[in-house]
């Protein structure tokens, strides 16, 4: 099949997947061609049947703000032309999913197939907002395939949005060889010199990623055992939570390392992965710590108890618990035989359940049942 894929090229978890599940096709034998603004921070150099589209946008002075959406449009009208693809494949519902149903009207194609996977904030957040959720409902509507990546998500989205339609979830997934348990890590001494016990949160620092509930627990962990903290990412709440560290007076136990490409071997320097978040409609940064072997301590919302097992994978609390996160840590990090047992959960989870090889298959059954229709 040649297949385009439309997707937010910059980190973030949609496009993260949106970007692997591209490569992993192509490596099954498909042609992918990437519509985007920008090249995806994953297609990092030369994969084969691989294609990247750039969108081009005209800036004119009568217009004060991008036209995205139509730019993208056009673009797909010119791939679809030009490359005989079969499936429009739009990571994201706003705008990507409003370009595709344009740019098949302009098409009046029979045989082009339009997919839209919903990853989250697009369903339960952006296109909730007055002046998109008509438009989100209509885009959703005249998709010819709909997914979601967790139970949670397909069934809020089909009760928001009051659809006629069924959606089917496909969970996000990851390359399990590559994000896999190292018996030594180069970077293990570096973090933690004093053989203390390594906690560790990746996310864009978004007020719903709840970061200073990671740094409070964290603090609390710490009178208990010996501990580092690794908060890997940036984002908007980095100040505040630089600051919160100042006050708690635990800086040299914690280290900000920013935006990582190393991100696996900073994984498996550690021993537990927390993610405290008020909305998260699947958890991938949770599952490629459960890969890596680590134990995931998480809230209870959205689709993060899915993938995040309690008293299995992990441990589960309420929204700003903080009390019973650290305890939950403590435990885990003061129990070699139980951490044991957790750690192999959580890696067996990932492989039986999420690996790549497991989940990119039913996308391309989805597709095909798409062009059969």
């Amino acid at each position: 099949m040649n297949i385009g894929i439309t997707c937010y090229p910059t980190y973030g978890g949609s496009g993260v997947v949106a970007t692997e599940l591209g490569l992993a096709l192509a490596e099954r034998g498909h042609e992918i061609h990437f519509v985007t603004y920008d090249r995806p921070f994953r297609l990092d150099h030369f994969h084969q049947g691989v294609y990247f589209h750039g969108v081009e946008m005209a800036k004119y002075p009568l217009f004060d703000f991008d036209m995205y959406t139509l730019a993208l449009a056009s673009k797909l009208v010119e791939v679809v032309q030009y490359q005989k693809l079969d499936i429009m494949h739009m990571h994201y519902a706003i705008p990507h999913a409003v370009s595709a149903y344009l740019a098949r009207q302009i098409l009046g194609a029979e045989n082009i197939r339009t997919v839209t996977t919903l990853h989250g904030t697009d369903s339960t957040l952006v296109g909730l907002e007055p002046s998109f959720l008509p438009l989100m409902r209509f885009a959703l509507q005249n998709s010819d395939g709909i997914t979601a990546v967790s139970r949670f998500l397909r069934e809020k989205t089909i009760s928001t949005y009051q659809l006629e339609r069924d959606i089917e979830m496909i969970p996000n997934f990851i390359d399990t060889e590559v994000y896999a348990p190292r018996e030594s890590c180069k970077y293990r001494e570096l973090f933690a010199p004093g053989g203390e016990k390594v906690i560790v949160h990746t996310s864009n620092f978004r007020p719903v990623k709840r970061v200073p509930d990671v740094i409070r627990t964290f603090g609390k962990v710490l009178e208990s055992l010996p501990a580092k903290l690794l908060l890997i990412g940036d984002g908007p709440d980095r100040s505040e939570c630089e600051n919160l560290c100042r006050e708690l007076g635990i800086c040299e136990h914690v280290r900000f390392l920013g935006k990582q490409d190393a991100l696996v071997d900073i994984l498996a320097a550690s021993d537990l992965f927390m993610l405290p978040s008020q909305s998260e409609s699947f958890g991938l940064s949770a599952l490629e710590a459960m890969s890596c072997g680590l134990p995931v301590i998480s809230t209870s919302i959205g689709g993060i108890p899915e993938v995040n097992l309690h008293a299995e994978t992990g441990y589960i609390a309420e929204i700003g618990d903080i009390d019973r996160m650290a305890r939950y840590a403590v435990e885990l990090l003061t129990n070699d035989a139980k951490y044991a047992v957790f750690s192999h959960a959580a890696r067996r989870r990932a492989v039986e359940v999420y690996d790549k090889q497991r989940i990119v298959p039913l996308y391309e059954a989805f597709y095909e049942r798409l062009l059969a229709s």
